[in-house]
């Protein structure tokens, strides 16, 4: 069982900037994905941005340029820069873990509110 504890949300000024953390209980290079998701109310649950085990990243379009993924493999941490902060940013941010094929593992997720 992997367990992933989230932190680094909270309230922010639209164009602000804030950095989530993503700590795993097992070594990050025995995960082959690490992505962040993100689910506003009423709405569909949205991958964000995901970082392989090869260093391999993806993003969101709405995100792309604004944000950036990477990994403290000493750390066993994934963290998810967010810059130039919008309202449509506003959402519960999951992170989440692959482990072999068919094996995934969620945290239970920061909140970030986007408002001036």
């Amino acid at each position: 069982q992997v367990q992933l504890v989230e932190s680094g949300g909270g309230l922010v000024q639209p164009g602000g900037s804030l950095r989530l953390s993503c700590a795993a209980s097992v070594s990050i290079l025995s995960i082959n994905t690490l992505a962040w998701y993100r689910q506003a109310p009423e709405k569909q649950r949205e991958l964000v941005a995901a970082i392989t085990s090869g260093g391999s990243t993806n993003y969101a379009g709405s995100v792309k340029g604004r944000f950036t993924i990477s990994r403290d493999n000493a750390k066993n941490t994934v963290y998810l820069q967010m810059n130039s902060l919008k309202p449509e940013d506003t959402a519960n941010y999951y992170c989440n873990a692959r482990v072999a094929l068919v094996n995934a593992y969620w945290g239970q997720g920061t909140q970030v509110t986007v408002s001036a």
